[in-house]
């Protein structure tokens, strides 16, 4: 504990006075909405598991993985490549409005082309067509997540705009869930009411952008489209690669199983993420604009910057992952009022890939920083190569377990070769 102390003090005492402020202000605002918004589902996943039952649960689980592909979709590579554009010139008011024009009529076509694309899976395909009315109304949450502009949030470092924005929007969804689902007969009012909240944020995030931050549109030209699409391609490849082995999870056991173990499934894929986010994330998302600028000043500087985080990062997920391990069990036996050893042994199968995640985060980070998506691209599509036919083999094989199994195998290789990777990179 105390080496953990001396390691934050001088990774602190690396940033000047200005940077700390922004940062430590960013991450609050972000550690305040994640806290909020993973302790809301906490609060409502027992409630909905018990209500509409596994059956259902897994079927809406199910839905909304299949529309994460349309997420990553129509967040193509902005969530990284804008946002990092937008903080090296967030003074320049004009330039930051070119970019968010270009940006936002990237993103609104690929919507369209989104919609297209679900209407034909959900006609053409029975397993889909059964039960359209889910995936129909689930779809709305892509509406809302492509008009929602967190990426020019983070650009322009004024993340607590997200974090109200979510709050309000998290409080929101609970209450209307409370109110409207009481039984297995309202399972539609699910999608439905997380559908609607997203625009409603959506379109209070455009508002915000255009009203208090200056923003002004214009429609872009062909140019600055197609600069827009080029700088965003290594990474949406990427994120294309890793969602091929992370939200292919639950949809590949959606497709091999049934609901019923979907809904057990899912639950621990949803704790594991509260694990594996919370904080790390917010920490990642306020360090991100901060640390592209550092780069710009000093490699080095930057390189022992990353450094000195991750080894706080690891340090920390050493001391709170393993007493979450050994008391996985009563957990998720005092939230969801009864024993489900299907949950627990993946959740605690999947506390074993958070380790490698944490430990590698701000590597992977650091790869962005510096520009080397090529190598970050490269990484995680090969890995996707290997890690998706593994998924559905292990699924097959051994069910649930094979999902967790199939993690646990592709992040310790994506920790591997991203440690080796970023320690043959030479700054000085």
């Amino acid at each position: 504990m105390h080496s953990l102390i001396r390691q934050i003090k001088k990774t602190y005492g690396m940033a000047k006075p200005h940077e700390r402020k922004t940062v430590l202000n960013n991450f609050a605002s972000l550690s305040v909405l994640q806290a909020i918004t993973y302790l809301l589902p906490v609060l409502i996943l027992p409630y909905l598991f018990r209500v509409i039952g596994p059956e259902k649960f897994g079927l809406i689980a199910f839905a909304q993985a299949f529309v994460q592909y349309f997420m990553i979709l129509t967040d193509y590579g902005f969530s990284i490549s804008a946002t990092k554009e937008i903080s090296l010139c967030q003074h320049d008011r004009t330039e930051v409005s070119k970019v968010f024009s270009s940006v936002m009529t990237a993103k609104i076509g690929l919507a369209l082309v989104s919609l297209v694309l679900v209407s034909c899976v959900v006609y053409f395909i029975p397993k889909f067509r059964d039960d359209w009315m889910v995936y129909v109304l689930s779809f709305g949450a892509v509406l809302g997540n492509t008009l929602f502009p967190v990426w020019f949030f983070q650009g322009t470092e004024k993340m607590k705009y997200i974090a109200d924005l979510n709050i309000a929007g998290g409080i929101l969804t609970v209450v209307l869930i409370l109110f409207s689902v009481r039984g297995p007969q309202d399972y539609l009012m699910v999608p439905l009411i997380i559908s609607s909240v997203g625009l409603i944020t959506g379109l209070w995030g455009q508002y915000i952008a255009f009203k208090h931050l200056g923003i002004s549109f214009r429609f872009p030209g062909y140019t600055s489209l197609r600069n827009q699409l080029t700088a965003g391609w290594d990474i949406f490849v990427s994120i294309v690669a890793i969602n091929a082995y992370t939200t292919t999870r639950i949809f590949a056991v959606g497709l091999l199983t049934n609901n019923t173990v979907t809904g057990f499934y899912s639950i621990a894929e949803k704790f594991a993420g509260l694990c594996q986010t919370f904080p790390l994330s917010s920490f990642s998302q306020a360090l991100f604009p901060r640390l592209s600028k550092i780069f710009h000043r000093s490699k080095a500087r930057a390189f022992e910057f990353m450094q000195r985080i991750q080894l706080i990062t690891v340090t920390i997920s050493l001391l709170c992952l393993p007493p979450i391990f050994v008391f996985a069990d009563p957990i998720i036996r005092t939230i969801f009022g009864g024993h489900y050893p299907e949950t627990v042994l993946s959740f605690r199968l999947l506390l074993v890939s958070v380790f490698f995640i944490s430990s590698n985060a701000f590597r992977v980070q650091f790869l962005l920083v510096c520009g080397k998506t090529h190598i970050y691209s490269r990484i995680h599509v090969i890995m996707a190569m290997i890690g998706l036919p593994m998924i559905f083999l292990l699924i097959d094989s051994f069910s649930y377990v094979g999902a967790a199994l199939a993690t646990i195998m592709i992040e310790a290789g994506i920790f591997t070769v991203t440690y080796v990777t970023v320690k043959r990179l030479k700054f000085s």
